[in-house]
């Protein structure tokens, strides 16, 4: 890992005004730590309980959460999901004549939703917070048009936060419960994951523990913590310990020995290339680049960035959180030197 004052430095270079690391090692957690200000001019500094905005990783707990409820038989990965879904269904279209959507094609964007480009915003006044079955059929500025599958399931990649729209859906028909009580319940309190949370209201509670979110320039975005009120694809805030221990659980089932029920199989299938996509999982991303497997998950919104990477076989990973949006990939910025770092460091060790 990068000696702290040398991440203070690339904290200064890049002009990121917080930014939180937790790692994993012999399949534990490891090590945290934090490092500057949860708001710029302020005096509260980052700490192991500080919460940021977790955007798209939202995709990764959403997918354990799927396979616990396909561990427990109340869903399938392979059925199509019109015949679960109650409150609205799948429009029927040319592409879904031969093949259905199903939970595997939604959980690796090949469903053949295609998100209109602007679309799943943040939160606005305006529209407020919109039900699911308000984005599907076009009723809200998040999703303009009516969702409907643009090409046959399967048939190629394409990232939809459309389609997590729709599993929450699928979830909350399937089980009668909100999905978020349903996280809290199969995942959050299992796992320990205690400040982790789906909330639509943090701007209204005591937001001492959350980190406002910055831009480039460093300066704090309008409304300070930005909101995505759809929960599945990207409502999640959390810290990197709680998401290392949600990582640290997909090790843990891939042995056979996690605190869930998600069975070895059904984590063998979310770290398995779906369809043609080499590089996509169910709920996450793969490299087979390297001499092991490398899992991904990666978070980007207004004020935030975030990056999750763990060699599941290797029982080793990193989450790397920061309250800054640099506007590039992750992967040019701090977060991705902080990551080569460690890669380089596990390639030492293993060799």
């Amino acid at each position: 890992m990068l000696t702290n004052s040398k991440i203070y430095e690339r904290m200064k270079h890049f002009n990121v005004a917080g930014l939180s690391i937790a790692e994993i090692d012999d399949s534990i957690l490891s090590v945290v730590e934090g490092f500057g200000l949860t708001e710029v001019g302020g005096t509260k500094r980052v700490n192991l309980n500080t919460i940021f905005n977790a955007c798209s990783i939202s995709k990764f707990a959403t997918a354990m959460l799927t396979l616990e409820l396909v561990s427990r038989g109340i869903l399938e990965l392979d059925q199509d999901v019109n015949e679960r879904l109650l409150s609205w269904k799948v429009p029927e279209t040319i592409h879904t004549q031969s093949k259905k959507v199903t939970l595997r094609n939604l959980l690796s964007h090949q469903s053949g939703f295609k998100d209109p480009e602007g679309s799943f915003a943040e939160y606005n006044s305006t529209d407020g917070i919109p039900t699911m079955r308000d984005i599907f059929m076009g009723k809200t500025s998040y999703f303009p048009e009516p969702l409907q599958v643009m090409n046959e399931p399967g048939s190629g990649f394409q990232y939809s936060d459309a389609g997590y729209c729709v599993i929450q859906q699928l979830i909350e028909d399937a089980t009668g419960k909100p999905f978020e009580v349903l996280m809290i319940e199969l995942i959050f309190e299992p796992l320990l994951m205690n400040n982790t949370t789906l909330e639509y209201t943090i701007p209204d509670q005591d937001h001492s523990h959350f980190a406002s979110g910055h831009n480039k320039e460093g300066v704090i975005v309008q409304g300070m913590y930005p909101i995505y009120p759809y929960p599945a694809a990207a409502g999640l805030w959390s810290t990197p310990t709680d998401l290392a221990n949600l990582a640290i659980e997909m090790i843990y089932s891939l042995n056979g020995s996690g605190k869930l029920n998600i069975t070895r199989k059904l984590i063998n299938e979310m770290i398995t290339p779906q369809y043609s996509a080499k590089w996509v999982g169910l709920g996450v991303f793969l490299d087979h680049s390297g001499i092991h497997l490398e899992v991904t998950s990666l978070g980007w919104g207004i004020g935030y960035q975030s990056m999750m990477i763990v060699h599941p076989h290797l029982g080793k990973g990193a989450v790397v959180m920061t309250n800054t949006d640099l506007g590039v990939h992750q992967t040019k910025g701090i977060i991705g030197e902080i990551i080569r770092r460690k890669d380089e460091e596990w390639k030492e060790q293993i060799q």
